[in-house]
This record gives C-alpha cells, structure tokens and sequence, in this order.
C-alpha cells in the first residue's frame, strides 16, 4: 500500500448510510462495508442478524492522509453516530449496530483515543464507542456495497443534511 494510503474501520449502525456518507468525503478512495469484530470467520447478513456472531456492521474506509487526516475522518464520524447509544444508532437497534473503531494499524490507537477522549470531555459521560484493533473482518455480500447508490430510497439513520456536509468536507489541517 502506498505510504499516503491508510485504512480505518468504522462501526456506524448500519453499514448502507456510514458507506454513502465516508464515500462522499474529499480524501476518501474507497469504502467497502463488511462484519468486524464478532466471534466467527466470514459470517454472512443473515448470521450476523439472527446468529448471535457478535459481528459488527462495518465500513473500512480507505484514504489519502495527505488529503485527509485520522483525527479529522474520525471528527466526521462524530458527526454522525450518537456515541453513548449502546448497540444502537437510529431506529436500527442489536449488537451489530454498534459503534466502533477498529485499526490495523498500532500507530492509529494514539490517535483514535485522543480523539474519542476530546468527545468524551465533550459529553461528560461514558461513550459506548469500542476502540479495538480490527478483528475477523470480511467484506459484506455484493448487494450490500454500495446499497444507497444502488436503492435511492433505502432507509438510512443520517440524513440528506449530513450527506451535503460530507461533500463538502475538507481537512482544515492539511493544506
């Protein structure tokens, strides 16, 4: 991969609207959305919602930090889960719709933990956001990637506001 190229997983509730809305992020190269973090290898839909595999719904972002940075990408992800909600982000409610940040990379977890503890200052409770390194990862079936491109009128937890903004986000820390 190349040295500008980094990856971070993001667990935003349902997978469909947290990959339209980091798709739209200037920086972003690619979104694919998947199951992380849960008890087997390459779950499908259908285990991860009735099986009880632990899995949650994910999208690893990829990205150019000379575009956009961590701490910004993760600001952004701020924006749109309510971080002290427990496996649950909109209507959407179990312990796939969890939140979560999970890294492949070590160096990350500084920066991850510095960035949730600003929120939690900002809170000034506990937030049920994980922050773990990423485990058992494996992509979602091809009708789930893209799901909101494909489904226009797909239900979705963020909404038509926060997609705008997402487009028309750029990393003020990076000139």
């Amino acid at each position: 991969m190349n040295n500008n190229v980094r990856e971070i997983t993001l667990a935003g509730g349902c997978f469909w609207g947290t990959e339209m809305y980091f798709k739209a992020i200037r920086g972003v190269i690619k979104t694919e959305v998947g199951y992380a973090n849960g008890k087997t290898q390459n779950p499908t839909y259908e285990d991860v919602c009735h099986h009880n595999t632990g899995h949650a719904e994910v999208v690893k972002v990829t990205y150019d930090n000379q575009v956009i940075s961590l701490p910004f990408l993760l600001s952004m992800y701020f924006e749109v889960i309510d971080p002290v909600a427990v496996n649950r982000q909109g209507n959407d409610v179990g312990i796939q719709y969890r939140t979560g940040i999970y890294y492949s990379d070590p160096a990350d977890e500084a920066v991850i933990l510095e960035s949730v503890q600003a929120l939690r200052m900002e809170y000034g409770v506990p937030l049920a956001i994980e922050v773990l390194p990423l485990e058992n990862y494996s992509a979602a079936e091809g009708y789930h990637q893209e799901y909101l491109i494909k489904n226009p009128g797909g239900y979705c937890h963020i909404g038509n506001r926060e997609f705008k903004k997402a487009a028309v986000a750029r990393d003020p820390s990076i000139k």
